[in-house]
């Protein structure tokens, strides 16, 4: 039987320029590629959605806060939208977006965390999307983490009081909850409840 044709050509090329603009580097203590995270939120966005550009924007997702990459540049090879999404998922401060590289991870960490809940809470139903394949990504991390190392697992945090990641957590999931109907949500809330319940 053949397969159903589908146009991904925006998304195989997010996905070669993230490929690109990760490369050499890693996952911050994980020990794989960097590459694997925006994989893994493509097919989170994947089971919500077929909408390219949104799994573009998941492609992407760290591309502006993490590489050398600009919002510009997206705009430039990818269009409005998808630009738009990826700057919605960087951290910011007061609209700029925060780059490990020009201020201290540790001192604005509850600001910058404070700011990503508050936005996302008003944020579009789009943007809470591609928010909700990084986060179900990031705490499936965690998760995995915690089972094998507990609290341990917290030291290779600028931040490293679980306190602090719970109110972080709950907080994204309160400001999700638009897409408590679909599975990755019900499995973000399930994951915060395996770390960070009693």
């Amino acid at each position: 039987m053949a397969n159903k044709h589908m146009d991904t050509e925006l998304l195989d090329r997010a996905i070669v320029y993230a490929v690109k603009a990760h490369k050499n580097t890693e996952r911050r203590g994980k020990g794989f590629p960097y590459i694997v995270h925006p994989m893994e939120a493509v097919a989170i966005v994947a089971t919500i959605t077929p909408d390219q550009e949104l799994l573009a924007a998941a492609a992407l997702h760290d591309t502006i806060e993490d590489t050398d990459v600009t919002a510009e540049d997206i705009r430039r090879e990818f269009g409005e939208r998808v630009a738009k999404l990826v700057h919605a998922e960087s951290d910011q401060i007061d609209g700029e977006v925060f780059t490990g590289a020009n201020n201290n991870e540790e001192a604005t960490w509850h600001a910058r965390k404070q700011a990503a809940i508050d936005r996302l809470a008003t944020a579009s139903h789009d943007a809470k999307i591609v928010a909700m394949g990084d986060k179900l990504s990031n705490m499936r991390a965690i998760y995995r983490d915690y089972k094998t190392q507990g609290d341990k697992l917290w030291n290779i945090f600028h931040v490293k009081d679980k306190a602090s990641h719970e109110w972080h957590y709950r907080g994204l999931a309160n400001s999700l909850k638009e897409l408590s109907g679909t599975f990755a949500y019900q499995e973000f809330v399930k994951l915060i409840e395996e770390v960070f319940g009693d």
